[in-house]
């Protein structure tokens, strides 16, 4: 809890990278789940199955955290950005930037991880109380 924000929502989401082995590579399903930059992110991986897993887990995971899920909007209005160090964050789009503001939702968190086999993302939401 910091100063008056209150967690709004939680999400998770697990997948399995073998299911992004062959969709890393189709070109049409990543222009529709991936913006362009983390498009340009993922293929600078040496892992960009794995990576391209945990993006989709931690878009997943933002759409449960919102509360609606892919209701009233798509993937790529959540993004996933990192910084110079390769922290991870969350910002939203056009349609879920506004069913996250409906429900008070100011500040997303993201954490994620994969394995060999795995790809995980874990997302706490934080607003005002409405």
């Amino acid at each position: 809890h910091r100063g008056d924000n209150m967690i709004k929502g939680i999400g998770t989401d697990i997948l399995e990278i073998s299911r992004m082995n062959k969709l890393v590579d189709n070109i049409k399903f990543m222009l529709s789940y991936y913006t362009d930059n983390e498009i340009s992110y993922i293929s600078e991986r040496p892992n960009r199955a794995e990576s391209a897993a945990a993006m989709f887990s931690a878009k997943e995971a933002a759409a449960k955290a919102i509360g609606t899920g892919f209701s009233g909007f798509g993937p790529k209005d959540i993004e996933i950005t990192h910084n110079e160090k390769g922290m991870p964050s969350i910002v939203l789009h056009e349609k879920a930037e506004k069913a996250a503001k409906r429900r008070g939702i100011k500040i997303m968190h993201l954490s994620m991880s994969h394995c060999r086999m795995y790809a995980t993302a874990y997302v706490t939401a934080e607003g005002d109380d409405n």
